[in-house]
């Protein structure tokens, strides 16, 4: 069954849209993205045309998927490991060359094995997290001290500031696009500030609900006001935030080497629902 690729997103989710929204959680990335590219066109992520692709046998179901946005890594969902391998070998054949992927953690595995195996280039270790989804939201019992409230226009220069932080402490995969993701979650009060004492203290975002499946992420804390629940109650208050939306689940990823963040998340109502990573291609710097 050869791969189907293509820059239309219309024709994409078109064809493999049923198969994305039949499994949400285990999709959530490649929903939100092709959410996220209807609602602010296809420059969203950078100004390289996305790629995205499908396998199907003929006349028959889609039983695999990819999307790509430079210059972040490939994004697969779930798929069998022939998808997985023959998906590499049209990328490179293609001379498409991501900078890695984000998967689930077979499929990565196995994409990033053939893509060694095809172009020479090794994969390391980017992140490797977890998928959470929420069960029962348990908010904190008490709450920190403050409130929760919805950023506006005005914080954006703080909230772009506590992003670049995020990203520099974090490390995710791809370039900074504090700025981008700020302007996109204000657009649709994707962000909730925790205050107290009318400053604000902690920072929680969500996406916009695709297939009926909102993600929190990501949440910052400034280091010297860590320890004091407020990314708890902010965390809590954007996830009541997606469920007041009309999400019908709530998804978010944990780094697995962070047990803290681990710990908080499951004291919330999430629940681990699959492993995860981020493999980089090439030598490191």
């Amino acid at each position: 069954m050869p791969w189907q690729i293509t820059e239309d997103l219309d024709t994409y989710l078109a064809t493999a849209g049923s198969f994305l929204r039949a499994h949400p959680a285990e999709n959530t990335i490649l929903l939100g993205v092709a959410e996220t590219l209807q609602a602010r066109g296809p420059a969203a992520f950078g100004e390289a045309a996305p790629l995205f692709g499908w396998r199907a046998a003929p006349g028959g179901e889609v039983d695999a998927a990819f999307l790509h946005t430079p210059p972040y890594p490939v994004v697969l969902s779930a798929m069998p490991a022939d998808a997985a391998t023959s998906l590499a070998a049209s990328l490179a054949g293609r001379g498409h060359l991501p900078p890695g992927v984000n998967a689930a953690t077979e499929a990565g595995a196995v994409f990033a094995a053939a893509w060694q195996e095809r172009t020479g280039q090794p994969a390391r270790a980017g992140m490797r997290m977890l998928l959470y989804r929420l069960g029962r939201l348990l908010p904190p019992n008490p709450p920190p001290p403050g409130q929760p409230r919805t950023a506006s226009a005005s914080d954006r220069d703080l909230m772009v500031s506590w992003l670049d932080a995020f990203h520099d402490e974090a490390g995710p995969a791809g370039p900074r696009e504090s700025r981008q993701v700020v302007d996109d979650r204000l657009s649709f009060g994707g962000l909730i500030l925790w205050e107290h004492e009318g400053t604000a203290v902690s920072l929680a975002a969500r996406t916009r609900p695709a297939a009926g499946q909102a993600r929190v992420g990501p949440v910052y804390t400034p280091p010297d006001l860590r320890g004091r629940g407020f990314g708890a109650a902010a965390t809590a208050a954007v996830t009541q935030a997606a469920l007041d939306d009309g999400a019908d689940g709530v998804l978010l990823f944990t780094d697995q080497a962070n047990p803290t963040s681990n710990t908080l998340y499951q004291r919330l109502g999430y629940q681990p629902a699959c492993d995860w990573a981020v493999l980089i291609f090439g030598e490191p710097d």
